[in-house]
């Protein structure tokens, strides 16, 4: 990718808006809206519902403490922020995308907090938005900031699970 195309998204003033935490809260509202005025069948009922506060309150835990580890290490957590290092450690040794995949693991709780169908649409097609508007492009920035480094990385971790 040309040079510019670098510049452009690691200036934070071009994209202040398009953050995963502003597409997680839409996401979150369409399930609600979903949940009340399109439910479809229920595919989960209490008492079991209550399952899906073990995926939100896990989806929290990794997204908050993957953000955390980079505030740590210096480095930016918005995308396309200025990359100052890799960071490797606490769940990044598993996943090259805690944080986001922290987001979906939240949604897919929601959706059995509420079981019905229709809301389980939402977190896949949150995965897919986050998979293509900043997994790729962030792959792409960190693989020019980086080179060989993250090329290893990416060999040795997966890119969700």
């Amino acid at each position: 990718m040309p040079e510019w195309y670098f510049v452009a998204m690691a200036n934070e003033r071009l994209w202040p808006r398009d953050l995963p935490p502003v597409w997680l809260l839409g996401s979150l509202l369409a399930m609600v809206a979903l949940h009340v005025w399109l439910p479809g069948p229920r595919w989960l009922w209490p008492p079991w519902t209550w399952g899906g506060l073990a995926f939100v309150v896990s989806g929290g835990w990794l997204t908050l403490g993957s953000a955390l580890r980079f505030r740590r290490v210096g480095t930016g957590v918005r995308p396309f922020s200025a990359a100052s290092s890799l960071v490797r450690g606490g769940a990044y040794r598993w996943t090259r995308n805690p944080m986001y995949l922290g987001m979906v693991a939240f949604l897919v709780g929601i959706a059995g907090c509420l079981g019905t169908t229709t809301t389980v649409l939402v977190p896949v097609a949150f995965w897919v938005l986050l998979d293509r508007r900043f997994v790729r492009r962030e792959e792409a920035f960190l693989r020019a900031r980086f080179g060989a480094d993250y090329d290893a990385w990416c060999r040795e971790v997966r890119r969700w699970l």
